[in-house]
């Protein structure tokens, strides 16, 4: 039976198969942990352990270094050895990271505990959506995928503000149980993997054609692929790049807000996919995938040319309006781009090589997230603000760009049309 495009969480429920209901079970208590440190991290290393600010930010940068050098391992073992496999491994070394990083006394040993996670960020992308992609498919996949997006916000967001009101420089302690909490945490999805998705393998036999293997190097020479690499490290960039680094700095330095109203405005931006993901995947779904991922562009695009206004009237309520604004119509983008982007990459990807695309597609957006900041760095650093929104800008437009030239290499049915119309026909 085919669920209706247009439906609510209680019919989306009702249509997704057992074991997908297991696996989204899991989200909300899994990345309630990661909120409940996520913000309080780099406080952590430098205000109760007494690191310089400076080995605070660069030990915190293994996680997305390390995290990039084990993806490409990972899509490939997904392929060989299957998606839950992998995914419980990740799990494993992110128990592990926090809990060593939860009595991380010096350098040595917080290193070791964020290296341990970075291994869990880069095998979590390619193994869990590769796993998803055997449980369910078409339009359910699509609009999985943003629920699922949804439900991680919400434990985001729900575990920052708990944090919040737990952690305090003054008792070190305090901050030793947010990272046992959290470590804690990734036990639930463990006990799901191991429990009653024991029988998944989420792995697909090669076809018995003849054909080699398929290596990156092989998948990278499609057209359709480099472009959407290219697509999602941008996106990465102009996006989700600059969340920890350009936008706070643009709102502090240059519209000069106060840290307060910068935190509120990723409480916008977290009860705006909460409450929009829905009401975004149901006028989204039938619709061309590659259309989708330009209209969150041309919304990025509108949101830092806002931002860039708050520049010109800083330190008060409209540069305060403005920053919560942006972020309000950076989160609309996000649900856009989770509506469509993981959609479309297990689209084009044939079943036995799930976990070397999405492995491709995780890289390709760890490296946007990694040379995002340095770049809003340097140009915010020589007091190029101007300059920084117009990179931003000139990013989303690439994207646009990119979305259109993936369109015009992939079937209607990766893009997210042909499917549908069938499935609709009467009878």
């Amino acid at each position: 039976m085919t669920s209706s495009p247009r439906s609510g969480p209680l019919s989306f429920w009702s249509d997704l198969p057992g074991d997908g209901r297991w696996l989204l079970s899991t989200v909300v208590v899994q990345f309630f942990g990661r909120g409940l440190t996520l913000p309080f991290t780099i406080i952590y290393l430098h205000e109760v352990r007494g690191f310089s600010l400076g080995l605070s930010g660069t030990l915190m940068g293994l996680i997305a270094v390390v995290g990039l050098l084990v993806t490409g391992p990972a899509g490939a073992l997904v392929d060989r050895y299957g998606a839950r496999r992998v995914m419980l491994t990740g799990l494993f070394f992110a128990i592990a990271g926090y809990s060593v990083l939860a009595f991380a006394t010096v350098p040595a040993v917080a290193a070791l505990g964020l290296a341990l996670f970075g291994v869990q960020l880069g095998v979590g992308w390619p193994s869990v959506n590769a796993l998803v992609a055997t449980v369910v498919d078409g339009d359910l996949r699509q609009r999985y995928y943003g629920v699922n997006f949804a439900l991680l916000n919400l434990g985001v967001g729900v575990g920052g503000v708990v944090g919040g009101l737990v952690v305090d420089i003054e008792r070190p302690a305090t901050f030793v149980m947010a990272f046992l909490v959290n470590a804690a945490t990734f036990v639930v999805p463990v006990v799901v993997l191991m429990g009653p998705l024991r029988h998944l393998h989420g792995r697909v036999d090669r076809p018995d054609d003849g054909a080699a293997a398929e290596g990156y190097l092989t998948i990278l020479r499609r057209p359709e692929v480099l472009w959407l690499s290219g697509l999602g490290l941008v996106a990465a960039f102009v996006g989700y790049g600059q969340m920890e680094g350009g936008f706070p700095a643009f709102a502090r330095l240059v519209a000069e807000v106060s840290t307060r109203a910068i935190g509120f405005a990723f409480v916008v931006n977290t009860v705006v996919i909460v409450a929009l993901q829905f009401w975004v995947m149901n006028r989204v779904s039938g619709r061309r995938r590659t259309r989708v991922l330009a209209l969150m562009a041309v919304v990025w695009a509108a949101a830092w040319l806002l931002l860039g206004g708050a520049g010109l009237v800083p330190g008060g309520t409209a540069a305060v309006v403005i920053v919560l604004v942006f972020h309000a119509f950076f989160g609309l983008g996000e649900t856009l781009m989770q509506s469509a982007l993981p959609a479309l990459t297990n689209e084009m990807a044939p079943a036995h090589l799930r976990g070397r695309y999405n492995a491709i597609s995780s890289g390709s957006f760890q490296a946007g997230t990694i040379a995002g900041p340095v770049v809003a760095g340097l140009l915010l650093e020589r007091g190029w603000a101007g300059g920084f929104i117009g990179v931003m800008v000139v990013g989303c437009l690439a994207i646009v760009a990119m979305a259109f030239a993936v369109g015009r290499r992939v079937t209607p049915e990766v893009d997210g049309v042909e499917r549908v119309a069938v499935e609709s026909r009467p009878g």
